[in-house]
């Protein structure tokens, strides 16, 4: 187990471990090279499409335990995961439903970008409660920009926010500007572990 700051992962000599097999699957389906621009408005040489991964079965069947484990590791008590909409939303769905499997059931909401322009207007969707302990999940971090909107909708929905959960840091700044906020950061896999594997 290797620890950085308040980022704790296991990276390296994971073998055939599950962590291991969601790398693999992330470098094969999720990371391309090339020349991109980001939705952050960064250009990179590396593309991670982490929904190629996160909305496929195998991928769902890897992340909710996984995803589950990391956040017992941590020491996260919660009620709820969820994130800002799209990419957020499989990776919650998938830890909902691991931790049923688990007997310790933790809800799952989404965040939508904009409130609803009819009905009762909400942000948040889903069984999200005021009171409720919260990690905020993503898919792909890499400025922090939606997991502090996210963070900032769930505080003002009267939630209390104990982490941030990534499948992937990018490892370009945004895990330090969300600790910067101070939230404590997780990941599942990061960039210089998906570049190794990407197929030729």
């Amino acid at each position: 187990m290797q620890t950085t700051g308040s980022n704790s992962t296991t990276r390296g000599g994971d073998g055939d471990s599950e962590r291991g097999r969601l790398v693999r699957l992330l470098a094969e389906r999720s990371a391309r090279r090339g020349q991109f621009t980001l939705a952050s408005g960064r250009t990179s040489t590396l593309y991670i499409d982490a929904r190629l991964t996160t909305m496929s079965p195998d991928g769902l069947a890897l992340i909710g335990p996984i995803a589950l484990a990391t956040i017992d590791e941590a020491g996260w008590t919660a009620d709820a995961v969820g994130g800002l909409t799209l990419g957020a939303d499989p990776v919650s769905y998938a830890i909902a439903y691991a931790s049923a499997l688990a007997g310790r059931p933790l809800r799952a909401f989404t965040v939508r970008k904009e409130p609803k322009v009819h009905g009762t207007g909400k942000l948040i969707e889903g069984p999200f409660r005021a009171g409720d302990r919260v990690v905020v999940v993503e898919d792909v971090i890499t400025t922090g920009g939606s997991a502090l909107r996210a963070v900032d909708a769930v505080r003002s929905a009267g939630g209390v926010v104990v982490g941030v959960l990534a499948v992937v840091d990018r490892e370009e700044g945004g895990r330090e500007a969300i600790e910067n906020a101070g939230i404590q950061v997780r990941a599942l896999a990061h960039a210089a572990e998906l570049v190794g594997q990407i197929p030729a």
